[in-house]
């Protein structure tokens, strides 16, 4: 399966496409919207995207890819609550992730339906 990243952390955007190759996929990664952009009309199977990057927000990236029938989850340190009502039925990573959460969110790992499972699995953080 061929999975589009968009991250601009690169550490982040190293650790999913680590991930996601370790299990046979393709990963390609972009760091902004308008590189997103590029990828729009290739043939993408699944989307990891960051809501804030670098240019701006990823939605009018999500928006497309839904539009195409494409399935995208989100990975971010947002909330879910900012995500527009219709993006709501998109996968949600928190972030920080579990490796587990990045691999359910996948197409086929939400009981064989196909669709990514909306999560919103994280490491537990250190309390202060």
């Amino acid at each position: 399966m061929r999975i589009l990243i968009l991250e601009d952390d690169p550490f982040i955007a190293l650790d999913l496409q680590a991930i996601v190759e370790a299990e046979g996929h393709v990963a390609s990664v972009c760091a902004s919207v308008a590189e997103a952009r590029r990828w729009l009309d290739d043939d993408i199977d699944f989307a990891l995207l960051d809501v804030d990057v670098r240019d701006g927000k990823s939605f009018e990236v999500a928006l497309a890819f839904q539009e195409r029938a494409v399935g995208f989850a989100f990975v971010t340190g947002s909330k879910r609550s900012e995500i527009p009502a219709a993006l709501s039925c998109a996968g949600f990573v928190a972030k920080p992730f579990l490796e587990e959460a990045i691999l359910a969110c996948l197409p086929g790992a939400s009981a064989g339906t196909g669709r990514p499972a909306a999560l919103a699995l994280t490491a537990e953080r250190p309390a202060l």
